[in-house]
């Protein structure tokens, strides 16, 4: 019996091991995209890549919020459960968002209204809206959670801030040239967004290596 319930532990601890590995490789994968996503859009002004970097970088948030609800459970069941959900659903509106831009952008319609807000992401309500929602949550939770840096917190709660500002300034403002739109726009995709997942992800390698 003892043998049994060793080998059901054993297992269990292998599968936290490859969980953590995985949802490390996707927070990497999530920072990488996110500053390509700021660059082809911000700089390069390349819809497409704009775009399929915006798909893949909702795609991989996905792994890593599924990893860490499991990690934040014990601090906050509800909050770990909503916030990871809120970050899930601006994910897959990205996902979503960017399959209709790399749509537009491979094969154009014959006619197109710029100022026309997304029918699935208007002014990024999923994208930055409930996303940083959502992240606040889960920021709050890794300080509370063995295995997470403290100021990785602070990180996750500015780059939620940074997330609603964006929301409110492209629906309130719109004018993506204007200081309150442009200046959390550049701040959040190119420094604060990209840390966080970088960070995110060493902390989620060094629980694998010592898993």
């Amino acid at each position: 019996m003892a043998a049994i319930v060793a080998a059901s532990h054993a297992a269990d601890s292998a599968a936290d091991v490859t969980a953590n590995r995985i949802a490390s490789l996707a927070a990497f994968a999530a920072a990488a995209l996110g500053l390509g996503y700021a660059v082809s859009f911000l700089v390069l002004r390349s819809a497409t890549l704009a775009a399929l970097c915006l798909m893949l970088g909702g795609l991989a948030t996905t792994a890593v919020m599924a990893a860490l609800r499991e990690r934040l459970a014990p601090a906050g069941p509800v909050l770990a459960r909503w916030g990871t959900m809120l970050v899930v659903v601006g994910a897959l509106g990205a996902l979503v968002h960017g399959g209709t831009d790399l749509a537009n952008a491979l094969h154009p319609p014959a006619a197109t209204n710029a100022d026309q807000p997304s029918a699935i992401d208007p002014r990024g309500l999923l994208t930055f809206g409930a996303s940083g929602l959502g992240l606040a949550g889960v920021a709050v939770l890794l300080g509370r959670t063995r295995g997470f840096p403290r100021p990785l917190t602070l990180v996750g709660l500015l780059s939620a801030a940074l997330s609603l500002a964006l929301y409110l300034g492209r629906l309130i403002v719109l004018d993506p040239t204007s200081p309150i739109v442009a200046l959390p726009a550049v701040a959040e995709g190119f420094v604060v967004a990209p840390l966080w997942y970088a960070w995110l992800g060493v902390a989620l390698r060094r629980g694998t290596l010592h898993g």
